[in-house]
């Protein structure tokens, strides 16, 4: 099967996450004026039980079309990814049904786009689209486990 990678915007992204950009007018001016705070632009959830940690991922650069065989979700939390380069990055998304992913989609996000995925939100892996493939990541820590793996049985491919 085969899936077009789309433009990542917040109104498509909505029912996954939150699209964390700086674009519009900014909701504050603060620095003394040299700075335009783009304010609470996450859902940040961590359950009970949990807090927020940040993290540094180096994930390797893949390339399109790009072969999707894996799934997973954050049961306990949700986990955003605040690219540290301006460069491309792939985003998967699906919905659920009954603890299968359905109606997967794929975006590409562009210079200066991060995401947050929302808890419980099915997605695919870290895709960086060129090197250095570093981010920030936060997400929950906590005792419980927070991962849910599903291998696809019959894999996708995506374009662009």
């Amino acid at each position: 099967m085969i899936i077009k990678a789309q433009p990542l915007t917040a109104d498509a992204f909505a029912p996954y996450g939150d699209v964390l950009e700086a674009t519009g007018k900014p909701d504050k001016i603060i620095n003394n004026g040299f700075c335009g705070r783009y304010h609470d632009r996450a859902q940040l959830d961590f359950g009970l039980g949990g807090r927020a940690g940040i993290s540094v991922f180096k994930a390797e650069p893949r390339a399109l079309p790009y072969k999707l065989e894996l799934l997973e979700r954050h049961p306990d939390g949700c986990q955003a990814f605040i690219p540290m380069s301006l460069d491309a990055y792939l985003v998967t998304v699906a919905e659920d049904d009954n603890g299968t992913p359905v109606n997967i989609r794929a975006f590409i996000a562009g210079a200066g786009q991060g995401i947050n995925y929302h808890r419980n939100t099915w997605h695919g892996v870290l895709t960086p689209l060129a090197a250095p493939g570093l981010f920030a990541v936060v997400d929950r820590i906590g005792e419980t486990p927070n991962l849910e793996e599903h291998l696809l049985k019959t894999p996708y491919m995506v374009e662009k």
